[in-house]
């Protein structure tokens, strides 16, 4: 296709915005309370996309119920919310943003390139996004490379005490962290001690969500229960207000929620890699029973490690492993990215702001990273605006047609 070469960033994404009704947003709330005993069942879905009527009734039922409004104790409005206050969503006991901050880049050098130079305008990004209303933060105590281990929370840690807002902002922050599932981690204990140094990293008593990495269910099964174990110890100690998962397939899943709820233990959250090009039918089955469950998904990667931003192209391809990546993924993408650049021309947004959208359309928090400030921004014009249920089905058709989805990662269960 002679538009194989072509940067999608760079088309002129003019025209002015769309003014469709909020009620054709897709956003959807969990009616389902964590603590309930009945669990249900995953089941297959025959169609890969969603109906454009339960799309387009939830968004009704949102714009009315005004759930989860953003609001002080005086009744004012978040200083800085970008959009409609109905836009706030429930995260276990928390209300937060309905998009958050990713900070795997924050320490990487081997993927992301970090530099310690960089960490100036890391707390310039960090300053931004919480003045604008962000206020869920995902990090792990992996994240860092070598000897960084570790600084993405070091980093966020020293980022909020410096805070230059007030302090009621400040106390609205939530940071969710990963405890590595590490094969040295063999006692709960071990846990309850990983957690206590991400809490003394990140300058907290408390963390809001502490979550497990990643599952040993398909390597060393005999772990699991292990680092179950410690999930529970850390509720029980007071160290989180509730736990979450991550890399949990739909069936693993619905096990460690079975057993968390019997020792008394919410389940908020299974974040997993979600995006356009990873929306298949494990997705949508781990959607489903989190819809069903009072479980929030949080989608990592929305932008598919950036290779959806539109920002690359066979001549352009960035440094390391993704470029290897995405030399092979770009040949199918340019069907897929078209739809992307006629909705966004529609709407004057980008390719990355349709990318994010429609994560949480499907009713996912979406956690983008930002290393520069104009990534911040950019992601920020995520927010404020629906996707309507015709776009959101469009979208669903061209992504069904990419001959090469994303790679998955390898520590995703079943």
């Amino acid at each position: 296709m002679a538009a194989a070469s072509l940067s999608w960033s760079n088309r002129v994404l003019s025209g002015p915005a769309s003014r469709e009704s909020v009620s054709l947003a897709s956003h959807k709330f969990r009616s389902k309370n964590v603590a309930s005993s009945r669990v249900v069942p995953v089941h297959s879905r025959n169609a890969r996309r969603r109906s454009v009527l339960k799309v387009e009734a939830r968004a009704i039922l949102d714009f009315f119920t005004k759930r989860g409004a953003p609001q002080s104790d005086s009744g004012e409005f978040r200083e800085g919310w970008a959009y409609a206050p109905w836009e706030r969503v429930r995260l276990g006991p928390f209300t937060v943003s309905p998009m958050g901050l990713g900070t795997w880049a924050w320490g990487n050098k081997f993927l992301w390139g970090y530099e310690e130079a960089m960490d100036e305008e890391l707390k310039e990004v960090f300053d931004l996004v919480v003045s604008r209303g962000i206020n869920i933060f995902d990090t792990a105590d992996s994240y860092g490379t070598g000897a960084l281990s570790g600084r993405s929370e070091q980093l966020l840690g020293q980022f909020i005490k410096e805070y230059p807002g007030s302090d009621k902002y400040r106390s609205d922050i939530r940071f969710a962290t990963k405890l590595a599932a590490y094969p040295w981690r063999l006692t709960p204990g071990q846990m309850v001690g990983a957690c206590r140094a991400s809490l003394d990293r990140l300058g907290m008593e408390k963390l809001a969500i502490g979550q497990l990495h990643w599952s040993t269910a398909n390597y060393a099964p005999l772990q699991e229960r292990v680092l179950w174990d410690g999930l529970v110890a850390m509720y029980e100690e007071g160290l989180v207000e509730c736990v979450g998962v991550s890399n949990y397939g739909p069936q693993q899943l619905e096990r460690i929620y079975t057993y968390l709820q019997e020792r008394g233990v919410p389940l908020a959250s299974a974040q997993v890699q979600f995006s356009l090009l990873s929306s298949g039918p494990e997705q949508e089955d781990l959607l489903s029973f989190c819809d069903a469950n009072g479980i929030r998904v949080i989608a990592y990667s929305p932008l598919a490690l950036g290779v959806l931003s539109g920002k690359y192209n066979a001549d352009n391809l960035p440094q390391g492993p993704r470029g290897l990546l995405f030399r092979q993924l770009l040949p199918g993408l340019d069907p897929l990215l078209a739809v992307m650049a006629e909705i966004g021309q529609k709407r004057n947004k980008s390719l990355t702001q349709v990318a994010i959208n429609w994560c949480m359309a499907k009713g996912t928090i979406p956690i983008p990273g930002a290393k520069t400030l104009q990534q911040a921004e950019e992601s920020l014009g995520a927010l404020g605006w629906r996707l309507s249920g015709n776009e959101v089905a469009a979208l669903d058709d061209a992504a069904a047609e990419v001959p090469r989805p994303m790679i998955q990662n390898i520590f995703q269960t079943k």
